[in-house]
């Protein structure tokens, strides 16, 4: 006598939502200030604009770029949008910070795009592990997302999740 195999997981009507997908495609670079200290301490105004003129830009094309300065050192607010002025046409994405930064910030904006009204009274599992890491900031934001209309938001895989939210 052969027995049926029942997928309980498939039966159960969850769905299964996976931060991955949302994660920045592309490129990943960072512009550091700090090659264009002074002695690794001071930004000077005319050896910067001097050196800036003369950058290779095309590296930065097409890339998500973060803006920082991995030295201690007081930079003044317009080295960094002066920066920007040059990367903002050519780059996809420019964001002040470190690359875990600029992760979060662009995860977030891709987030932006999900209509919580679409998983109105579903079961959502957000996806826990994957290939890449999620900062903590995309788990809160597709909490955001979808509390006010899901059914159900659990964490992990549909065969062992985690209760996060139920509908009263």
């Amino acid at each position: 006598m052969s027995e049926l195999f029942v997928n309980k997981v498939a039966e159960s009507g969850l769905i299964s939502f996976d931060l991955e997908a949302y994660y920045p495609k592309g490129e990943i670079k960072t512009f550091d200030l700090k090659e264009y200290l002074f002695m690794g301490l001071i930004l000077k105004e005319k050896d910067f604009r001097a050196a800036l003129l003369t950058t290779n830009w095309v590296p930065y094309t097409n890339a998500h770029v973060a803006i920082t300065c991995s030295a201690d050192a007081i930079i003044p607010m317009w080295a960094y949008m002066l920066v920007a002025s040059y990367l903002q046409p050519i780059a996809a994405n420019v964001v002040f910070g470190d690359e875990q930064k600029l992760i979060s910030t662009l995860l977030l904006k891709n987030l932006a795009a999900v209509k919580g009204e679409e998983y109105t009274d579903k079961r959502v599992v957000v996806k826990g592990c994957g290939e890449v890491t999620i900062p903590e900031s995309a788990y809160v934001e597709i909490t955001n997302i979808l509390r006010p209309f899901v059914k159900s938001i659990m964490f992990g895989e549909p065969c062992s999740t985690v209760p996060i939210y139920k509908k009263k």
